[in-house]
């Protein structure tokens, strides 16, 4: 297929990148500036200069495209409803511009919306679904409904922690970058939330098999470990920069982990059961602790600073 990626040069999107053209696929990678272009062409796919907020063109390059795949999110926290808005409107044009096509359009969703919807320890599946006013929730609903208007739409859900060494900027460098800053690398309550997680590999090896053979209106679980406990996560990471681990209260956690405070307290075990099942996909890579463990989070210059 010919595929059109957005967030194509990102942490995860350039795994998927490089997915797609190993199993023989053609690639269109979106690319907001000249580096992210130079980026595509040196890995073998086509830049499509643009933005998510250049909305004709990504109904241009949905259009011309056998399938797309939505990676793209601005992760901008000082604005997170303007990133919402923004993700939303662009699975809205995408749709559009495929619309009775047929074709397969895969969106990027996250497992923690479930932490907000179901009772506390719950395992989160597949089936459960959530509405507004939880984050990100009508992008997904909006994506999964274009499987009645003739779109294979499919959603891949993707926990907090997707982990390898090409993740320089995410959850667990964040972690570290704060625990190294206020000298202790701190877990809220008694840290027994679980968090998932899923190696970047694996993930993109999900998005490839959705994009191929995911029936319309599905949702993916990309979660390898189903739940690690925060407490866990935090004494690798202590252990391996010399800080003291220790427990704080909820109302600290903001204080401490910034953007992260809320999402550091979630509870969010998650399988991803019928995912395996569906797709015949199985995570291969290490887990989340083992990766940390592998210390390449801490042997880097991004990671360090």
């Amino acid at each position: 297929m010919r595929v059109f990626v957005t967030g194509a040069t990102g942490h995860i999107g350039s795994a998927v990148v490089s997915e797609l053209l190993d199993a023989g696929h053609q690639v269109v990678g979106l690319a907001r500036s000249d580096r992210s272009a130079a980026a595509l062409k040196a890995a073998g796919a086509e830049a499509h200069r643009g933005s998510l907020d250049d909305l004709d063109t990504l109904h241009e390059a949905a259009a011309t495209a056998d399938g797309v795949i939505h990676l793209a999110f601005k992760h901008d926290f000082s604005d997170y409803q303007g990133a919402v808005t923004a993700d939303l409107r662009a699975v809205q044009t995408i749709g559009a511009a495929l619309e009775g096509s047929g074709k397969p359009f895969v969106v990027t969703s996250g497992t923690l919306m479930l932490a907000f919807v179901l009772p506390p320890g719950q395992l989160g599946t597949e089936a459960d679904v959530a509405a507004p006013p939880v984050p990100r929730i009508e992008a997904e609903n909006t994506a999964i409904a274009l499987s009645e208007s003739g779109v294979r739409s499919s959603v891949v859900r993707l926990p907090p922690s997707v982990h390898s060494s090409l993740d320089l900027h995410g959850f667990v460098p964040r972690l570290i970058e704060t625990a190294r800053e206020k000298g202790v690398s701190a877990y809220i309550a008694d840290g027994a939330n679980r968090w998932p997680a899923v190696h970047t590999l694996d993930a993109a090896r999900l998005f490839r098999l959705a994009l191929e053979k995911a029936p319309a209106g599905t949702r993916l679980h990309g979660t390898a470990d189903e739940g690690v406990p925060f407490r866990e996560i935090a004494e690798t990471i202590g252990r391996h920069i010399g800080v003291p681990t220790a427990g704080i209260t909820r109302e600290e956690a903001d204080a401490h982990f910034g953007f992260l405070g809320t999402m550091a307290s979630l509870d969010n075990p998650t399988s991803s059961s019928r995912t395996q099942e569906l797709l015949a996909w199985r995570p291969e890579r290490p887990g989340l602790i083992a990766d940390i463990e592998a210390g390449h989070y801490f042997d880097t210059e991004d990671n360090a600073s």
